[in-house]
């Protein structure tokens, strides 16, 4: 891909929602649903494409998930200025139109799905083993359902509430415990032992 096959394909995929920054080599697309960047190295032979998704402080209770998503995924997680980006990083000649444009799309992906995935995993896995112990000591749901209430109130699951996922966090942990009680069941050497 040239500098000018990037101009292009930028302009018929976002049209004039795509200017030119005041650096060189950099453009910005503007649109109601994203706000991406695209920036080529000093030397024009790197391109990134990045997309602001959240505020770090809303990201940190995530950081292991987020690091995990990282081999996953063409595009890839980074932090900068406080905030965590979606990031495609390509060398400029090697890159394809549909590989450009399959990186936006799955750019605009992260954005639209923000941190959610990692707050419904990280509550799943904790759920999960929330409700091992709780069976092991032979405890039933409501009384578990209880003890999650109390600790919650109490601050003891953690820094949900500045993580801005506050309101949500306890419905979301007695969904869980409700939806996720009758498939597990403790280890049998565990109970007999």
């Amino acid at each position: 891909m040239t500098l000018q096959d990037l101009i292009d394909a930028l302009k018929a995929r976002f049209g004039d929602s795509v200017s030119k920054m005041d650096t060189p080599d950099a453009w910005q697309i503007e649109t109601p649903e994203l706000r991406l960047l695209a920036l080529l190295t000093d030397e024009q032979t790197q391109l990134r494409v990045l997309v602001p998704i959240v505020p770090m402080a809303e990201a940190q209770p995530f950081l292991k998930e987020i690091l995990e998503a990282n081999f996953e995924q063409t595009v890839h997680y980074a932090s900068y200025e406080n905030t965590l980006w979606g990031v495609f990083h390509h060398r400029l000649a090697t890159l394809e139109t549909e590989e450009l444009l399959s990186a936006i799309d799955q750019l605009y992906t992260l954005k639209q799905t923000g941190i959610d995935p990692f707050f419904n995993t990280l509550i799943e896995t904790r759920v999960r083993q929330i409700i091992q112990a709780a069976k092991l000591q032979g405890q039933s749901l409501q009384s578990t359902m209880q003890t999650i209430s109390r600790f919650y109130a109490e601050g003891m699951m953690g820094d949900m509430e500045n993580s801005g996922y506050g309101d949500r966090a306890l419905e979301a942990w007695q969904r869980q415990l409700e939806r996720l009680w009758p498939e597990i069941n403790p280890p049998e050497s565990a109970t007999n032992g």
